[in-house]
């Protein structure tokens, strides 16, 4: 029975699962989206959205708090200066994990884990002219 076993192991220490959410959880808010397996998103999910709520209250507080867990000062700075302010009228739910596929080297079940609202955008591809190559 897995009595108050909660959270997930993924196969490391607990010092290194700390390390390695505090690590997708900076990622993610320096890039608005990630890309993981599903079980390492489903993990890195409640700490995120735990940063932008403390985003939102924009103390001194609340950005010291997030200092201690993030890895960058860019990612607090982007975080209340960008993040926080978007969310003000949301009461929870900031985030969003949608399933990829899976891994080709181990078959693992990736996902993407992003903020709501970041959709994502294509890169639109150079057109070649081929006028211009020829002399």
């Amino acid at each position: 029975m897995r009595h108050l076993a909660k959270g997930r192991r993924l196969g490391r220490t607990s010092a290194h699962r700390k390390a390695l959410i505090r690590n997708l959880v900076t990622s993610f808010l320096e890039k608005e989206r990630i890309q993981t397996t599903l079980a390492k998103a489903k993990e890195a999910r409640p700490p995120a959205e735990k940063m932008i709520t403390l985003a939102k209250r924009n103390t001194l507080h609340a950005r010291r708090r997030a200092l201690a867990f993030l890895t960058k000062e860019s990612a607090v700075t982007k975080l209340f200066d960008d993040i926080g302010p978007r969310f003000t009228e949301r009461p929870g739910g900031y985030t969003r994990i949608v399933k990829t596929g899976l891994r080709v080297g181990d078959g693992a079940q990736l996902a993407f884990l992003e903020l709501i609202g970041a959709e994502y955008k294509k890169k639109e591809k150079k057109k070649k002219d081929k006028d211009k190559k020829k002399p």
